[in-house]
């Protein structure tokens, strides 16, 4: 579906997108993960046919974007972060029109429209107003939209950004049954849980580099220990920063775990036996005022890799 070789992407002398390979089957949820100003969300226009590539080869649906722009868009959804309804229009009008855009025949887009509502479980509010939607609806309209022409491959930049917990597991279950029926999903997100619940497979970027791929399993087994013990300590001392007091601590449980992450509210420390290190902390006079043994996610896996968290 996606072919890249040494893929660039450059603005100036600001090169975005610095040689990326990467292959999407058909059929599954690839992810890009990453913090700001990673390219990820070049790497997506590039995809997306609305942006031209610098340099190195890319394929889309077999074809080439700088010639075949055009049939690619046709075949293609795309749901952008933010959504860009129109509020002048009720929420299937916003179906109706955009899917003539594809030049679907009025009384076919209208039946698909329909199916899209139903899908999306917004077929009662089908002549409401978009402005007095909730978010979650609306994103769930965002992508009832990007369906309406039944693409092969669906590209969706943060998708869930900004959903309650609730609306973000129906939109979740909402992706799976579309993967399930064999559109290729491509997912940036900033949420931990969301790619490890979606794709089955992700690049982590950083830099304009990819820094790792595989499977979210492999990739935890592969960068991270099973167990993290996350260890929360009291303010710091008038005399010292935050970095400072941080630092000092990390020192004390050296050697508790395979490796130390100072952040700057807590230390995490990774081994194999989460309740074993805390154990440790305590034997050696620490007194965290809050410790918490987790597994493994990918935060850890980029934190890893790249030494910083996912919001930066």
């Amino acid at each position: 579906m996606i072919e890249a070789r040494d893929l660039r992407k450059a603005f100036g002398d600001f090169e975005a997108v610095r040689g990326i390979d990467l292959a999407v089957r058909k059929g599954e949820a690839f992810g890009f993960l990453g913090p700001n100003g990673a390219g990820k969300s070049s790497t997506m226009r590039m995809i997306a046919a609305v942006s031209p590539v610098s340099g190195g080869e890319l394929r889309i649906l077999g074809r080439d974007p700088a010639k075949d722009g055009p049939a690619i868009r046709g075949r293609l959804g795309v749901c952008p972060q933010e959504d860009t309804l129109d509020t002048e229009l009720n929420v299937f009008d916003n179906l109706f029109i955009y899917g003539r855009y594809f030049g679907i025949a009025a009384a076919d887009v209208r039946e698909r429209a329909q199916e899209l509502l139903e899908f999306v479980q917004l077929t009662d509010k089908a002549k409401s107003k978009v402005e007095d939607l909730s978010g979650g609806m609306k994103r769930r309209l965002t992508i009832a939209r990007s369906l309406i022409n039944r693409p092969d491959l669906l590209l969706l930049d943060e998708p869930t950004t900004g959903l309650d917990p609730q609306a973000r597991h129906l939109l979740w279950d909402k992706l799976f049954r579309l993967k399930q029926t064999g559109v290729t999903l491509v997912i940036t997100t900033h949420y931990m849980d969301e790619a490890e619940q979606l794709c089955d497979r992700l690049v982590v970027m950083d830099k304009g580099v990819i820094v790792a791929e595989g499977s979210p399993a492999a990739l935890i087994q592969e960068h991270s220990t099973r167990e993290v013990t996350e260890l929360r300590f009291g303010v710091v001392g008038e005399d010292e920063t935050h970095a400072s007091y941080a630092e000092k601590v990390a020192e004390q449980v050296t050697g508790l775990g395979e490796r130390v992450e100072v952040l700057p509210d807590r230390l995490l420390v990774y081994g194999d036996d989460g309740d074993e290190v805390a154990a440790k902390v305590h034997e050696r006079g620490l007194r965290p005022v809050a410790v918490l043994v987790r597994r493994s996610t990918l935060e850890d896996v980029f934190l890893h890799l790249t030494g910083r968290t996912l919001v930066d």
